[in-house]
């Protein structure tokens, strides 16, 4: 009995962490948490969490504070679009004429209307329109209407990813953060998140608003917990595995070196950062970096009404990878990619 008993107790203490956190997180004591406090004491974000095999390895500020997220929004929609797929409420090739989606003067020609929802995705749409809650360097970098055909020029397009989120709320009858709340929030625990924390933000320029997230680091964590183990919360679907795999690969090279883009998703260069590592960017330094072969994800938020300068991406992209050197690897969740 007594041999049974400690054999009973060795493999309790031997057996892997949960992968997905409960009510709260789990925290677990790690040097990185030296490396995390150094960053945070030089650069001072809102808040930094490190979560590996879903235990929380390093953390810095206010965990629990809601910043606005800005671009991160448009990953958090692409997970929405592979639910709507599954359901069949939205097709991928269907062009923005069968949609009937136009816009404010100078609308739409009938050429930008062959664009598809994928191209949409991709940001490869060849529209050109003002856009809402765009930055100083987007409206300077805009090409001219008509320059590139749909689908063969990359730009990071504010009018894609608003016109995705109207196409998503006609298509379901539901708008983004209602859905985002039942179908993502719920089911992951998220522990801060409310529909009262989605903005809808617009102006003349155009009739599609931009939907605006606030958003806590540990909530942004369930997120990409939720990406590092395909889809999967507690043994349930919750964003179908066959979207996930679709949603992250990279369709386009960027603008910036060693970056591609998915379906509203960065990815980072295989040879230089290891198999399949995405992230979800925001303006300013808001990001969710997802690192499958180290079973790594690390968030950081800014609020950008305290520090107006906010925290350039690629500065928080060297910390994960000091953190990467630091964490143990091992079998990846993100397995038949």
């Amino acid at each position: 009995m007594r041999y049974s008993a400690m054999v009973a107790i060795l493999l309790l203490c031997s057996s892997p962490a949960s992968a997905e956190p409960g009510n709260e997180w789990q925290f677990q004591r790690s040097p990185i948490q030296g490396t995390v406090e150094s960053y945070a004491g030089k650069y001072k974000p809102t808040a930094i969490m490190v979560v590996q095999d879903g235990l929380v390895v390093a953390t810095s500020g206010d965990i629990s504070r809601k910043v606005n997220v800005r671009s991160v929004r448009k990953s958090f929609l692409s997970a929405l679009f592979g639910k709507a797929i599954e359901r069949g409420q939205i097709k991928l090739e269907s062009t923005l004429a069968q949609l009937g989606i136009d816009d404010t003067a100078p609308s739409l020609t009938a050429d930008e209307k062959l664009a598809t929802v994928r191209q949409l995705l991709m940001a490869r749409s060849g529209i050109y329109h003002p856009a809402a809650y765009e930055t100083s360097e987007q409206k300077s970098t805009r090409p001219p209407r008509g320059s590139h055909p749909p689908g063969t020029f990359w730009y990071y397009n504010n009018w894609d990813f608003n016109a995705l989120g109207a196409i998503y709320e006609k298509a379901t009858g539901s708008n983004v953060f209602d859905s985002f709340e039942t179908l993502i929030a719920g089911p992951l625990g998220m522990q801060d998140y409310t529909v009262r924390d989605g903005t809808f933000v617009g102006d003349r320029s155009s009739l599609y608003r931009a939907y605006v997230f606030n958003m806590s680091a540990r909530d942004l964590a369930r997120f990409g917990l939720l990406f590092l183990n395909q889809g999967h919360w507690n043994g349930v679907s919750v964003i179908p595995s066959q979207w996930m795999a679709e949603s992250t690969k990279t369709y386009s090279e960027t603008d910036r070196k060693d970056r591609g883009y998915g379906y509203l998703w960065w990815t980072l260069d295989a040879g230089a950062w290891g198999r399949d590592v995405i992230f979800a960017s925001g303006y300013g330094g808001q990001l969710i970096v997802i690192v499958p072969e180290k079973r790594l994800v690390a968030v950081q938020v800014v609020d950008l009404d305290a520090q107006q300068r906010g925290i350039h991406s690629a500065t928080f992209l060297d910390l994960v990878r000091q953190i990467m050197t630091n964490a143990a690897a091992g079998p990846s969740p993100l397995v038949g990619r």
